[in-house]
């Protein structure tokens, strides 16, 4: 019976490492209460409650439209398998607005996991009842329209200036308030500090069901399920914007670690748990990963580009 313990000990020892020690720290690189840090933290209650890993740590690092905690992610982990970062289509245009030096091309992109449209949203004393008068307001005074959204560059400042084109309004002229984290801007919304707010539906839904803000438009191509709003493009304006969201892993890993953590994500993705949380967030499943996701980065990478060019936000 000895002998018989000791050989199996001898038999997991050898096994490696990534195979046997499926903890890992998540970068939410945004502050709490945004849709990174949502994704993180779900990440981590899916992966624990599966028990697809022992341990999982979320980790806020919020500035620059994700770009601070990207350039972080990437210095401290190099070859890491337990480490991951959340990240979307809002760092892809924070990277190119910030010209930041570190991008997702030095990363290990793992897998598109959600998909959200924005909302615009007003307080519920707000004297603009439709999207229509919001627009008509922007038309007068485009600077005197005030939005409160998450970084400068990414989705919601994207959408913004989408609609501004979309109105016949310079883009330039819009009067966008970034905040780092979904919380700051959903507070500065609800206090009327702001005109308006825009940012991913989820995000606003316990305030909107609640009744303390009211839906103007979705960026939907057809209307949202459950939520009493018209699309922007049944407002007349032909504006459709998804906000997905991805996990990547650390530079560096060897091609056995990489199938592992894309083992695990697969298992996250397709779990009872994960599968609950995006119907009680709200969110879509968007699960794509291997080639078809490198692909499908990268032409995104080169659609934002061209997007944030037109709007002015790049050069």
């Amino acid at each position: 019976m000895k002998t018989f313990v000791i050989a199996a000990l001898a038999a997991v020892l050898a096994l490696p490492l990534a195979a046997r020690a499926n903890d890992y720290t998540i970068i939410a690189p945004a502050a709490p209460g945004g849709g990174w840090d949502q994704t993180a933290r779900s990440m981590q209650a899916a992966l624990q409650t599966e028990g697809i890993s022992r341990s999982v740590q979320v980790v806020n690092v919020p500035g620059a439209a994700g770009t601070v905690g990207l350039a972080q992610f990437v210095s401290q982990n190099k070859a890491d398998p337990k480490a991951l970062i959340v990240g979307g289509y809002v760092m892809v245009g924070g990277i190119i607005t910030n010209k930041s030096p570190v991008t997702l091309a030095d990363v290990t992109p793992i897998a598109r996991l959600t998909g959200e449209y924005e909302a615009i949203v007003v307080p519920k004393d707000s004297p603009l009842k439709t999207v229509q008068e919001l627009v008509e307001s922007l038309k007068k005074d485009p600077g005197g329209v005030t939005w409160a959204g998450g970084s400068a560059g990414g989705t919601d400042h994207i959408t913004v200036g989408l609609v501004a084109k979309a109105a016949g309004v310079d883009p330039t002229e819009i009067n966008y308030i970034a905040y780092s984290g979904g919380g700051e801007a959903l507070a500065a919304v609800l206090s009327g500090q702001v005109t308006a707010g825009i940012s991913s539906y989820g995000e606003f839904e316990p305030q909107v069901k609640a009744g303390a803000l009211r839906v103007l438009a979705v960026s939907s191509d057809q209307r949202l399920p459950g939520v009493e709003a018209p699309t922007l493009k049944e407002a007349g304006l032909d504006v459709v914007v998804q906000n997905w969201r991805m996990v990547a892993a650390a530079p560096g890993l060897s091609a056995e670690q990489k199938a592992a953590v894309a083992a695990d994500i697969e298992k996250l993705a397709k779990s009872k748990t994960w599968q609950e949380t995006l119907k009680t967030k709200g969110w879509t499943d968007t699960y794509l990963a291997g080639d078809a996701f490198d692909k499908q980065l990268a032409a995104d990478i080169g659609t934002t580009g061209q997007i944030l060019k037109d709007i002015g936000l790049a050069e």
